[in-house]
């Protein structure tokens, strides 16, 4: 019996444009049901100790570190492959208080004025305020930025898909590699962020979402005493 190959398997290529170009998959053993357990066991408790520090020792950590984390991040799935990202790793610490004091400014007006008490109420376990002095303790602040839209070397317009989607898994990949790399980090959202793009010189069609601060924890450093949800109540098999 001869088994017909499905039109759904062949490339879909528009009219007029090539045909995609492909290369060999590579990079995926083949491992047996125990080993590829043991792997997502292993990094699964790697993970399970990454913490969101607030509390960071001044010590410098090398570029080449900060670099190959956002190598590793910009690998990330992205809509029609647009990678719609851009990361400015900061260590200058003159631009890192302009950061802080804008920030802090921010979040001052947050917390007095514009989070409402059932927010406040959800922040209060985790102890934080407008105070955010590891913007300028912490050695590096990785800001990322989502593009709105690509500009083309004519300077024409290129749509790009699935930004946010996008973006927050290149987040995502950068948090792991900078944990894999025995670095504690935050994840650190004031809002508006618009004064990071007027800061950090990117363009219109940036628009900042979320600063990465890096670096080693202070010796004495704590972290809330929180737990995460039980498997049962986040995972479903069906």
């Amino acid at each position: 019996m001869h088994r017909l190959r499905h039109p759904a398997s062949a490339p879909i290529v528009a009219d007029g444009a090539d045909a995609p170009q492909t290369v060999p998959l590579a990079g995926y053993p083949l491992l047996n049901p125990a080993e590829a357990l043991a792997r997502a066991e292993a990094f699964r408790g790697a993970l399970a100790f990454r913490r969101s520090v607030r509390d960071f020792a001044p010590t410098p950590v090398d570029r080449a570190v900060i670099a190959a984390a956002i190598r590793a991040a910009a690998s990330a799935p992205s809509g029609a492959n647009m990678q719609p990202w851009h990361f400015a790793a900061v260590s200058d610490a003159a631009i890192k208080r302009r950061i802080r004091e804008a920030a802090e400014a921010e979040e001052q007006a947050f917390y007095q004025d514009r989070a409402g008490e059932e927010w406040l109420r959800a922040l209060a376990p985790l102890g934080t305020d407008w105070r955010k002095p590891f913007l300028e303790v912490a050695p590096w602040l990785v800001v990322v930025f989502q593009q709105t839209y690509g500009v083309g070397d004519e300077g024409e317009r290129i749509k790009h898909y699935y930004v946010p989607e996008s973006v927050g898994i290149a987040c995502g990949f950068l948090l792991a590699a900078l944990h894999h790399a025995g670095l504690a980090t935050l994840t650190h959202t004031p809002s508006p962020m618009g004064f990071l793009r007027e800061i950090l010189g990117r363009p219109q069609h940036e628009r900042a979402v979320m600063i990465v601060v890096a670096g080693h924890p202070a010796v004495d450093a704590t972290v809330p005493a929180i737990e995460k949800k039980p498997f049962d109540a986040i995972a479903s098999f069906v």
